[in-house]
């Protein structure tokens, strides 16, 4: 009952109020990117959501626009600005979600929106991270964040969308705060963030053709 009758009304109650609380540290935040990581403040990029559906999510900008030679953006890790991991760190990159969580994209507590590229590598018990709205925070972010394995993410990920309650969305919440307060699970080890699903998938694969081909 409460999926489908109040979590959305929940949603957009407390996202409202969010926005209105946090204009002020919003409005700074979008000054302090303007002047050191220039236009466009917003990164938006195409997420999948609930069923699968597309939408655009809005992020403060954490990253610069630096080319190789060859005019290729340079990997994360070179573009990723000290204030940038500042932004990430304290979460401050994800309040533009709010107004996503306000339009019915998201929600406050669900699986993370991940990236386009990774719907065809999931698995068929994986795909079920789809059945509820994706979330700005959610199981998996406050049981490790980029410190677990994707497996184990996406385990997170069901475990949640099938235990679905008020108690348990308001026990993440409360985790969330205390691990964006400690600054905990920012990046895996070696990357800027994580590692990509899709480049770890492909690279499986390989591995495994070469193994089938002796």
């Amino acid at each position: 009952m409460y999926a489908k009758y109040f979590k959305r009304v929940l949603d957009f109650t407390f996202s409202l109020l969010a926005l209105i609380i946090l204009s002020p540290v919003m409005l700074v935040t979008y000054l302090l990117v303007r002047i050191k990581l220039g236009k466009p403040v917003i990164f938006k990029q195409k997420r999948p959501g609930k069923d699968a559906k597309i939408f655009e999510l809005y992020k403060f900008r954490t990253m610069t626009d630096e080319k190789d030679e060859n005019g290729k953006l340079l990997p994360d890790e070179k573009r990723l600005t000290k204030f940038g991991k500042f932004l990430r760190s304290t979460s401050l990159d994800e309040l533009p979600e709010l107004v996503n969580i306000l339009k019915g994209d998201m929600s406050i507590v669900g699986p993370r929106p991940l990236l386009v590229e990774y719907l065809e590598y999931y698995n068929d018990e994986q795909k079920h991270r789809h059945d509820v709205r994706p979330g700005l925070t959610g199981l998996a972010q406050v049981s490790g964040r980029n410190t677990i394995t994707w497996e184990e993410k996406f385990k997170k990920d069901i475990e949640y969308k099938n235990n679905l309650t008020c108690g348990m969305d308001l026990k993440i919440v409360l985790k969330t705060i205390a691990k964006v307060w400690k600054r905990e699970g920012i990046s895996q080890q070696g990357e800027a963030t994580v590692e990509r699903f899709d480049v770890l998938q492909r690279r499986n694969m390989e591995v495994k053709e070469k193994i089938a081909n002796g």
